[in-house]
């Protein structure tokens, strides 16, 4: 049986929606990962429009912005809410990247409420190889 009000239930939800918890965490968790030579974001977003979602990347500071609205059926006189724990509105999220990845060519894909995000090391800041010239040898040495 659901309870209509519990003014401490309310504080306390309201609280865990904009601090999170250990166990809730805020309402953009992600993971993140290097595979080879790219970095993968993954934003668990899931009933958010993708032509929500806005990404910005001003130097090495790369932002995720998404809005997950209130489904239409919610807004209809008459309706009474009995629970309603998922988040709405407008959620940020700040990723600062190091100055080893190319934020040129960031690639974005949405798919089943997923957000991937795949970022791609520099190629100056890859390991290479320097030729030595002079002598009668010339020999590789990794840097």
């Amino acid at each position: 049986m659901l309870m209509r009000t519990d003014p401490f239930r309310e504080l306390d939800h309201f609280s865990q929606q904009l601090l999170g918890t250990g166990a809730r965490p805020p309402a953009m968790p992600m993971d993140a990962y290097r595979s080879g030579e790219e970095f993968v974001v993954h934003f668990d977003l899931p009933g958010v429009d993708p032509e929500s979602i806005d990404l910005d990347v001003e130097r090495n500071v790369l932002t995720v912005r998404a809005e997950r609205r209130r489904p239409s059926g919610d807004a209809r006189e008459g309706v009474e809410p009995i629970a309603t724990e998922r988040p709405t509105g407008t959620f940020s999220r700040r990723l600062f990247l190091g100055d080893a990845l190319d934020t040129e060519r960031i690639d974005a894909s949405y798919d089943l409420g997923v957000l991937t995000l795949r970022i791609p090391v520099s190629e100056h800041a890859k390991p290479r190889k320097i030729k030595i010239s002079g002598g009668p040898e010339r020999r590789a040495i990794p840097v």
